[in-house]
């Protein structure tokens, strides 16, 4: 049986869980609830298996330590023949593009909320650039919608479902889809994918972060 470092909040964890559905390696791993956060000591049952101290991690059969979502979700698709990452280099090169320019998008909405709840304020500056990005990544994903609902399912729809699960879960009020329609109706199909339902992203903590980035981004 094989561990994973889970949270149902985190959206590189639900990479990985969407992986598994797709794949049909689900009861194969056992999920360990995992608390890891930049404000917060690094885990000890993470450090472990993660020097880095992030999750998602993937702990196989014979120990070995598999970290980060992409490495992981690569490693579960050779290992199923799923064809989650094409053998064709053209359809390859579209499926890593979009996981790049998804997760990067993923990791600005992280850090950004992040430095929203500093005691001192954010800094201006540097959450202006970060808006800056995110239009410009939110564009370019509405520019690629049409390429993305052609492409057999892959790794970047699933990291483009969990960047768009992130704006709904973190920046709710941001009002994503009426800004990039293409984008919206490419996201209504996928969200009827059953791997899609059984991982929305769950909030089991009742700390009230939620809340910090309401209002903060607009499109």
């Amino acid at each position: 049986m094989m561990k994973l470092h889970w949270s149902p909040r985190s959206p590189f964890v639900r990479k990985v869980m969407i992986a598994l559905h797709e794949t049909g390696l689900l009861d194969e791993v056992e999920c360990t609830r995992s608390v890891v956060a930049v404000h917060l000591p690094p885990n000890e049952q993470v450090m472990p298996d993660n020097p880095l101290g992030k999750i998602p991690v993937l702990v196989t059969e014979d120990g070995k330590s598999v970290f980060d979502s992409r490495v992981i979700c690569e490693y579960l698709d050779m290992r199923s023949g799923t064809g989650l990452f094409p053998a064709d280099p053209l359809a390859r090169l579209d499926q890593l593009r979009w996981q790049a320019l998804a997760d990067g998008l993923t990791d600005i909405l992280l850090i950004w909320r992040t430095e929203l709840s500093r005691e001192s304020g954010p800094w201006q500056a540097v959450t202006d650039g970060w808006l800056t990005k995110a239009r410009a990544a939110m564009a370019r994903l509405e520019k690629e919608a049409p390429l993305l609902e052609a492409a057999p399912f892959g790794i970047g729809h699933i990291a483009l479902i969990s960047a768009l699960g992130q704006l709904d879960f973190r920046w709710p009020d941001c009002q994503w889809r009426d800004h990039f329609p293409a984008l919206s109706a490419l996201e209504a199909r996928m969200a009827k994918r059953s791997s899609v339902v059984a991982t929305a992203v769950v909030d089991d903590q009742d700390s009230g972060a939620g809340d910090l980035t309401r209002g903060h981004l607009t499109f």
